[in-house]
């Protein structure tokens, strides 16, 4: 999640490949990738030149393809080793996730990029998902119409393994660096069907709304959820991992998060989550490089022995009784919010926090108590008016 102060606006790549192993298990690969960025400018590039930089991003991310389907095609859990893919892969059991959002200074026509994305889609017998900027001509009665006569939309385009485009995400929940982008007029709930279960789509900001999110797993009934993200990996607001894992364990699904990898701007952290836990992730602040993370998961998690039981959070929530209260709360801003804080004074223990009607609860235990560190559990439960009004939960 980009934040407010964003350094730069970036061209941002994310790969994620999934094979079929039997009909209730599939292995998932998800590459986070260093983007080649453009040289800030505050006007438009011209359409060659921006392909031309679309394209170096590519030709990065259709050899992570080929050594990902190496591997998959290969991969059996606890085995370091890299497979030769067979000479007939076969067809539908590969599953490709690009993120590429354009940028307010690079305009590119689609057809290029998506006739490039389906030919790897059909050359390879894969899915192919990627995010690109989707222009739709408008009408100039429509006071929202922009002045070009185009809505641009962060989007999610689906190729399946013949090519053929299958489905298209367009992003509802835009954050407030996305200025070139528009809003769609209704939320979309996305969904396709592959031989590994139900996958749903959504990007990044939408994690934290109801429409998409909620409404693909509680409504839907996806399986999987696929999520192209440039999430920042630093407090306040909340490590990619640590939050990513938590939404597949509260939500019991599968969650395949692709995050940019971008050490100026502090986002790295991709994984292969499940109800259970995490699989596999990758946090890399130290180089630029990208990272392939394999994994095995259950088709279908709500049906596997190994998913842990359905909780009810809000009952849980209400049941805990209150600990005592701490002697050192105390408030705080955080992104603009007043938030309420309690500090974590022990290396071991319970805690209870609330402001209004959130309560956090907190069992803890630390392998290392530092005087030179503070931790705090925190809690917003109001408005948030950074970028639009609405209400959250923290």
């Amino acid at each position: 999640m980009l934040p407010s102060q964003a350094l730069l606006p970036a061209v941002l790549f994310a790969l994620t490949a999934l094979q079929a192993l039997a009909s209730d298990t599939f292995i998932a690969a998800v590459y986070e990738h260093a983007v080649i960025l453009p040289d800030p400018t505050q006007e438009p590039v011209s359409p060659d030149d921006a392909l031309a930089l679309m394209n170096r991003n590519m030709d990065v991310l259709e050899g992570a393809i080929r050594e990902a389907a190496q591997k998959v095609w290969g991969y059996r859990e606890g085995s370091p080793s890299v497979f030769s893919a067979p000479a007939d892969p076969p067809g539908s059991q590969v599953l490709v996730i690009f993120f590429s959002p354009s940028l307010k200074y690079i305009r590119f026509g689609p057809a290029p990029v998506q006739e490039r994305l389906s030919c790897m889609a059909r050359n390879n017998s894969i899915y192919v998902v990627a995010n690109i900027g989707d222009k739709k001509p408008c009408n100039s009665s429509d006071p929202k119409c922009p002045s070009d006569g185009r809505y641009q939309y962060n989007t999610d385009v689906v190729f399946d393994p013949q090519g053929k485009l299958v489905a298209r995400y367009h992003k509802y929940n835009l954050f407030v660096v996305e200025s070139q982008f528009n809003y769609p007029k209704e939320p979309e709930a996305v969904t396709f069907e592959t031989p590994f279960g139900k996958f749903g789509i959504f990007t990044c900001f939408d994690i934290l709304f109801y429409e998409p999110a909620v409404v693909l797993v509680s409504k839907m009934q996806v399986d999987t959820v696929l999520f192209p993200t440039a999430w920042m990996n630093v407090l306040p607001f909340l490590t990619a991992v640590e939050f990513h894992s938590a939404w597949a364990m509260g939500m019991r699904v599968n969650v395949l998060a692709a995050n940019t990898h971008n050490t100026s701007t502090e986002m790295t952290g991709s994984g292969i989550y499940a109800p259970a836990g995490a699989r596999t992730y990758s946090y890399n602040m130290k180089t630029e490089d990208g990272h392939l993370l394999l994994a095995e998961l259950d088709a279908h998690p709500r049906l596997s022995p190994a998913s842990p039981p359905a909780v009810s959070w809000n009952s849980y929530a209400l049941s805990v009784k209150r600990f005592s209260q701490n002697d050192h709360e105390f408030t705080g801003i955080v992104f603009e919010d007043p938030f309420t804080f309690t500090e974590l004074t022990k290396p071991g223990g319970n805690l209870t926090l609330c402001q209004k009607d959130l309560c956090c609860h907190l069992s803890y235990k630390m392998a290392e108590k530092r005087d030179d560190e503070v931790y705090v559990l925190g809690a917003f439960d109001d408005l948030h008016v950074v970028e639009g009004q609405y209400y959250l939960q923290v």
